[in-house]
């Protein structure tokens, strides 16, 4: 009886470009930084400080240019106006990795898109189970982000241990995770809606496409336009932050040369945005207060869905997922990735926090049911990322020793 030869999987291209490398290593660094300003923001917000630090979020803070008046507490400055700027990169990421990068081929592209989506899927299920038919059901789209900065940054804690296939599979997924949370929130998150300005955002965005045709290549010819369509969008009801994402596939490509609008725009976002947004989305939204008996919240149905969406429902939809399309040969694994490797990446993928976070803040109106949510977020993500670190700890420690 012949004995059944396993097919040799080709290796994937190792090599990384300078740009994929500058994004990983920013958004690793800026994972630890968002740990010290979460913990930050806990500790004053149950500090003698607790309700000043509170307050301060909600100054008032009035702009008006052009005929144009806003009036916005600072926390909604951070999560409506500088959390479009980190749209607007995670947008030009994904624009790059579709044309150039990882997404680009089909074949290497399809096991991180189609883990992605078993890795929203799930956890979507999950959370329903537990709030079907309850004021909380709304929050379905909690447990389906995952966090670049913390995921990437706990792998990073590997060092050179970790497969580069690994890093490049993880990348893909959360960057196509995060997609996916675009268009949840697009379609489900929307509040109240004004059918004028979304067609005024629409037609801002239209002539930016056209400057694009035009062959303009000035960023001021899109930023500033972008900065309209970003006003429109706003008063529209569909989150403004959207827009970022709008202006990012808006923006000139080209052939992803250094000399592009794309590439140059990417480049000067990643350190303000990684050391700078990120770190102040974390401290406005963080600031939890542990008062009474608020371990109690997390026995609610909200929290024990977005715990069984992020802690299970993330590992087993991203591994089930990518396991049966290497078995449908739809895609195949990386020869220097185990299958040990993708259940580490999917606990990885568990990491919810930002994006969890942001969110919450749209599904939820309540400050006890947003408060509790967060409590859980945070306990999920970090028990899901210590679960992927110690996996693959392991997994890499055994390569060695062997």
């Amino acid at each position: 009886m012949k004995e059944k030869i396993k097919p040799v999987l080709k290796p994937v291209n190792k090599k990384l470009t300078k740009l994929f490398t500058e994004f990983f290593e920013s958004e690793r660094s800026s994972g630890v930084v968002l740990i010290l300003c979460t913990l930050i923001a806990i500790v004053i917000a149950n500090s003698p400080f607790g309700k000043s630090y509170v307050d301060f979020w909600h100054i008032k803070l009035g702009l008006e240019t052009g005929g144009i008046a806003l009036n916005l507490s600072l926390e909604h400055w951070v999560n409506d106006g500088l959390m479009a700027i980190f749209f607007l990169l995670i947008g030009l990421e994904i624009e790059r990795e579709i044309y150039i990068g990882e997404l680009s081929d089909l074949k290497s592209a399809s096991l991180p898109i189609v883990a992605a989506i078993g890795g929203m899927v799930l956890p979507a299920l999950f959370y329903f189970l537990f709030n079907r038919g309850t004021e909380t059901q709304g929050g379905i789209g909690i447990p389906m982000a995952t966090d670049i900065a913390f995921a990437l940054g706990v792998l990073a804690l590997l060092g050179k241990r970790t497969p580069v296939s690994l890093k490049i599979f993880l990348t893909a997924l959360a960057i196509i995770d995060d997609l996916g949370a675009i268009l949840i929130i697009a379609i489900f998150y929307v509040g109240d809606f004004s059918f004028l300005y979304l067609m005024l955002a629409l037609t801002v965005y239209a002539g930016l496409l056209i400057l694009n045709r035009l062959g303009v290549h000035g960023l001021p010819f899109y930023l500033i336009p972008g900065a309209l369509m970003w006003y429109f969008m706003l008063q529209s009801g569909v989150h403004a932050t959207l827009a970022g994402v709008l202006l990012a596939f808006a923006l000139p490509f080209g052939d992803g040369s250094e000399t592009s609008p794309s590439y140059k725009l990417q480049h000067f976002l990643h350190k303000p945005v990684a050391f700078g947004i990120m770190p102040v989305f974390a401290l406005a939204n963080t600031g939890i207060t542990l008062s009474g008996r608020w371990f109690e919240s997390l026995a609610a149905p909200n929290s024990l869905g977005v715990f069984a969406g992020l802690f299970f429902g993330k590992p087993l939809g991203i591994f089930l997922a990518g396991f049966l399309a290497v078995k449908t040969r739809l895609s195949q694994l990386p020869n220097d990735v185990s299958w040990k490797h993708i259940i580490g990446a999917g606990f990885l993928g568990g990491i919810g926090f930002t994006m969890s976070i942001f969110i919450t803040l749209l599904a939820f109106n309540d400050p006890e049911i947003v408060q509790s949510t967060k409590i859980s977020i945070l306990l999920s993500s970090l028990l899901a990322g210590v679960a992927g670190f110690l996996i693959l700890r392991w997994q890499t420690t055994n390569e060695r020793s062997q």
